[in-house]
């Protein structure tokens, strides 16, 4: 289970820290959803999603304050501050009334507060949680950009991969990872990033490591890409039968997400990197509703048929 720790959170969304509780330090969120717990301060606890980060702001504010007797509004308090709640955040700057504070204390749980308002706050704190506890799978391969669109390579090593990278890069199209991808999904969509230490860097045989930044500068990379479809390159092999109209689609599942996936054999004399590049070229026009394919079948069909209509019609 991945996690990201509260200290990171505060540090991150530069939150000013109220009490904080003994075990703050220790104290991990492994879901990224937020609580607003009004349902939580009118009694009702059935369900209470207390492993979620609590937040505060004015209508919940102004509720308790304005319709709940001072009695009841502690035993409310009282009772979210026995649930072990990762933290409970206001927001708005609102300030805090001395009885949560107390009862903060006697519970030993940690309230922090925000200048931003309730909506801001959650979406930052979102994005943050959903990156960092996304799930994720390192795959053998190379992604790349090309006319903006996130290509993820596969292939058995020495297949060329690393070499098709270098000659989309030398076209203009730019590097995200080679030999290893980091994909991440977040919001059913993938993301593929390189691994730190090899950032930028890529293997030609019988060259050896390139920097791919310093030789041909910050445009031909970029730090991460949604994935939008896999290509994998195989030996070509005389006795199978490739598809040479492009009529069935394939998919591949990568972290429960189906992308669209060719496969293209390499052999001597075949330029691989203009194959990546159309491509790409006509998977975006797939994506907009247009299929060549489909298109030349259709009008074969049409052919046939106005064929056989003149057949009768003689």
């Amino acid at each position: 289970m991945k996690s990201v720790s509260l200290k990171f959170l505060v540090e991150k969304l530069d939150l000013e820290i109220i009490y904080k509780s003994s075990d703050f330090e220790k104290i991990e969120i492994e879901l990224n959803e937020i609580n607003r717990p009004g349902l939580q301060l009118s009694g009702f606890f059935d369900n209470f999603p207390y492993k979620r980060i609590q937040i505060i702001g004015q209508p919940e504010d102004e509720f308790y304050n304005k319709y709940l007797p001072f009695n009841e509004r502690r035993d409310r308090f009282d009772t979210i501050f026995s649930y072990k709640i990762p933290a409970l955040i206001y927001t708005y700057s609102i300030s805090i009334p001395y009885e949560v504070f107390s009862l903060a204390k006697k519970h030993d749980r940690t309230i922090l507060r925000s200048n931003y308002g309730s909506t801001r706050l959650i979406s930052k704190m979102n994005a943050i949680l959903e990156y960092a506890l996304s799930e994720e799978i390192r795959i053998h391969g190379g992604l790349l950009e090309v006319f903006g669109m996130g290509i993820l390579i596969t292939g058995k090593s020495s297949i060329g991969k690393s070499e098709t990278a270098l000659e989309l890069i030398a076209r203009g199209h730019r590097l995200v990872a080679d030999d290893a991808v980091d994909i991440m999904k977040i919001d059913d969509k993938l993301y593929g990033q390189s691994p730190k230490n090899i950032r930028h860097f890529l293997e030609i045989r019988g060259i050896g490591i390139l920097d791919i930044q310093r030789l041909y500068g910050v445009g031909a990379i970029k730090r991460s890409a949604e994935i939008d479809f896999i290509i994998e390159l195989e030996k070509w092999d005389d006795d199978k039968e490739y598809d040479r109209l492009g009529l069935d689609e394939s998919y591949k599942t990568i972290l429960g997400v189906e992308l669209p996936y060719i496969v293209i054999p390499v052999k001597p004399g075949r330029n691989i990197a203009l194959i990546v590049e159309v491509a790409a070229r006509n998977i975006r026009q797939k994506m907009y509703g247009y299929n060549a394919a489909k298109e030349l079948n259709k009008r074969i069909l049409d052919e046939i048929k106005n064929k056989s209509k003149l057949g009768e019609n003689e």
